[in-house]
């Protein structure tokens, strides 16, 4: 399955990465049927060097907002600071199975996965100008 992300995206997102390194860095994807914006979030995980929680204000936002016409909520990033580019076991245990895109990036590089109900799916990226 493939999945539209615009170039700004993958750099906004690396970016954050090694901003917040050694911390695991996280925010939310906006736009559909292309992902748009990489908008960072507080990791208000209380050991954030090895986990991730966006802060749920943000959420909250980012819903009102597309309800109110803005851009969709299609999923969340994060970074694994010392870690691979995949779903770790801690990202598969806490995974919703709602459809929602997940961009997770290590080794200087992002991945792409769908939450699906059975669990992550690989996703192929293709970058376009946005």
């Amino acid at each position: 399955m493939d999945i539209k992300v615009a170039r700004t995206v993958v750099a906004a997102i690396l970016t954050e990465a090694r901003r917040s390194m050694p911390e695991e860095a996280c925010g939310l994807l906006l736009g559909a049927p292309v992902i748009l914006q990489a908008v960072p979030a507080a990791n208000v995980h209380p050991t954030p060097q090895t986990h991730f929680e966006i802060d749920p204000l943000a959420l909250i936002a980012a819903h009102k907002a597309a309800r109110a016409g803005g851009p969709a909520l299609a999923g969340y990033w994060h970074s694994h600071p010392s870690g691979l580019p995949e779903p770790s076991i801690t990202d598969r245990a806490h995974a919703s199975g709602d459809g929602r895109v997940w961009a997770i990036a290590g080794e200087g590089r992002i991945t792409f996965w769908r939450d699906g109900p059975d669990g992550f799916e690989p996703l192929c990226t293709v970058l376009v100008d946005g």
